[in-house]
């Protein structure tokens, strides 16, 4: 089944309120309406979530379509033999449906891609040789512009971030040598893809630590006690872009160390 048709299978979902049950068979078969209905909520607050770290013209319910694409693919895929609870393993598979789609629409142009690829590599070079995290500076100037210009780039950058776990942008995917197209293909089987899922959060929590200090409660802030950037500006006293710019230096930094672990 191609991703459209999926799509449209999401929004006939939710437009009926409810997934047609499938014949009775001899195996015992989940109820799916109900499953539908019960998740649908989260995935709505997951959908809600996304919606305030996208650009406005994309629409609350094709994300949250998506999103019961994602768990119909959960139902599919699910084994109760391994251990796993079906709502970890559904909230797992709703989250990377949405994103999923989000990289499909890809609303940044290539060009804008390749110079934030350009300023993680001048991130990643720079603490390599130092150390430590490069200042803003110390960036600036080998990226051999001002400190304000390198804000605007960083401003810019924030826009095409949606970052989690499941959304750190990969631009050397295609090229068969980040992050992401290793997982992939190392992941040959479903508990192989368990062990590199566990590997990926055990590396980003370690990169995180070494933030500098503000880029880290930044982290925190955002994506574990989901505070608005407005609200996080008015507890570092700073204004809304200088945090935005801040949100995207933090992600630079991250994407570069997860990418060097896996090459």
């Amino acid at each position: 089944m191609t991703r459209a048709n999926a799509m449209m299978q999401g929004k006939a979902a939710l437009s009926k309120g409810r997934i047609r049950k499938a014949s009775p068979r001899k195996t015992r078969k989940p109820d799916r309406d109900a499953i539908v209905d019960e998740f649908l909520p989260s995935i709505r607050i997951h959908a809600a979530r996304l919606k305030m770290r996208i650009p406005p013209h994309i629409e609350t319910d094709d994300l949250v379509s998506s999103g019961v694409v994602g768990l119909l693919d959960a139902l599919n895929r699910y084994d109760d033999t391994r251990g796993i609870k079906f709502k970890t393993y559904a909230e797992f598979r709703i989250r990377g449906a949405m994103l999923d789609y989000l990289r499909e629409m890809d609303w940044f142009p290539r060009s804008a891609r390749q110079h934030s690829t350009r300023l993680q590599q001048t991130y990643t070079r720079l603490e390599n040789i130092l150390g430590r995290p490069p200042e803003e500076e110390e960036v600036a100037e080998s990226l051999g512009t001002t400190v304000d210009e390198l804000r605007k780039q960083l401003a810019t950058f924030m826009g095409m971030t949606v970052f989690s776990l499941d959304a750190l942008q990969d631009e050397d995917e295609e090229s068969g040598t980040g992050w992401r197209h290793v997982l992939s293909e190392a992941a040959m089987d479903e508990s192989r893809e368990e062990e590199l899922t566990r590997e990926l959060k055990d590396v980003l929590g370690k990169a995180i630590d070494l933030l500098p200090e503000r880029e880290r409660q930044l982290i925190a802030f955002y994506y574990q006690e989901d505070l608005t950037l407005r609200e996080i500006s008015r507890i570092f006293g700073l204004g809304e872009p200088r945090v935005c710019q801040l949100h995207a230096q933090a992600v630079l930094r991250l994407k570069g160390k997860i990418n060097r672990h896996f090459r």
